[in-house]
C-alpha cells in the first residue's frame, strides 16, 4: 500500500501559521508598491518650476517602510529573499507590458494604443533604473537595519528605519535618476530631481513611514502571538 505523505501544515502551531500569513501579506504589499512606483515614475512632476520629481517618489518610501518591517520581524535573510523575488516580478512586468506594445491594435483604438505604447515604452528604462537603485538601496537598507538593531539591542526602531534609509536612499536615488532621466531632462533638472527625491523620500519616511512601521510591527507581533 502506498504511504500517503503527511500534510506539512498539520503540526504547525497557530503562531507559525499567523507568522506565515503576516509574511504573505507584507510581501504582497511590498511587491505591489514597487510595481506601482515603477509605472508612476514615468510621470515627472514639477512644483512651482523649482522642484522636479517622478510620481513614484510619493509611493516609494512606503515600499521601504515595508522592507523595514520585513527585516525587523523576519530578519535580513527573509527580507533579502523577498527583495530578489520583487526583482524578478519587475522583470516579468516589463516583459508582459512589452508584449502588449508589440501586439497590433485596431485602427479605431489607435489613440488608446499610442497612449499605452508611450507609457510602457518608457517603463523598461524606468525599471532598469529602478531595479539598479532598488537592489543597491533595499539590500543596503535591510543590511543596515539588521546591524543597527544589533547595536541598539532591538531598541529605538526609529533609529533603524530613518538611519538605514538615510544611507540607502543615496544608493537608490542617484543611480535611479541618472539611468532613468539622463538625456531626457536638462542637467539642472537632473540635479534638482536627485536632491529633491532624496530629501522628499527621507521626509516621507520620517513623518509617515516610520510611524506606519511602528504600527505595522506592533500589529504583526500581536497577531503572531495569537
Amino acid at each position: 500500500m502506498t504511504k500517503v505523505s503527511e500534510n506539512p501544515f498539520k503540526n504547525r502551531t497557530s503562531r507559525q501559521i499567523n507568522s506565515h500569513t503576516a509574511l504573505m501579506i507584507v510581501t504582497s504589499l511590498f511587491v505591489t508598491s514597487y510595481l506601482v512606483s515603477n509605472v508612476m515614475a514615468v510621470k515627472v512632476i514639477s512644483l512651482f518650476g523649482l522642484f522636479y520629481f517622478d510620481a513614484g517618489t510619493i509611493t516609494f518610501p512606503f515600499a521601504y517602510m515595508l522592507g523595514d518591517v520585513l527585516t525587523e520581524i523576519w530578519g535580513y535573510r527573509t527580507a533579502r529573499k523577498v527583495i530578489w523575488m520583487t526583482f524578478v516580478c519587475n522583470i516579468i512586468m516589463v516583459l508582459c507590458t512589452q508584449i502588449g506594445v508589440w501586439l497590433p491594435s485596431p485602427d479605431y483604438l489607435a489613440e488608446t494604443a499610442n497612449a499605452y505604447n508611450h507609457i510602457f515604452n518608457c517603463v523598461p528604462r524606468i525599471v532598469v533604473a529602478s531595479l539598479t537603485g532598488f537592489l543597491l538601496g533595499e539590500l543596503s537598507n535591510a543590511w543596515l537595519m539588521e546591524k543597527i538593531k544589533e547595536k541598539t539591542k532591538g531598541k529605538r526602531l526609529w533609529v533603524r528605519t530613518i538611519g538605514s534609509s538615510a544611507v540607502a536612499y543615496l544608493f537608490d536615488s542617484l543611480p535611479f535618476v541618472l539611468i532613468a532621466f539622463l538625456g531626457v531632462v536638462s542637467t539642472h533638472d537632473l540635479l534638482m530631481m536627485i536632491a529633491f527625491q532624496y530629501g522628499a523620500k527621507l521626509l516621507i519616511e520620517a513623518l509617515f513611514g516610520t510611524p506606519m512601521a511602528y504600527a505595522a510591527v506592533h500589529a504583526i507581533r500581536k497577531f503572531v502571538k495569537q
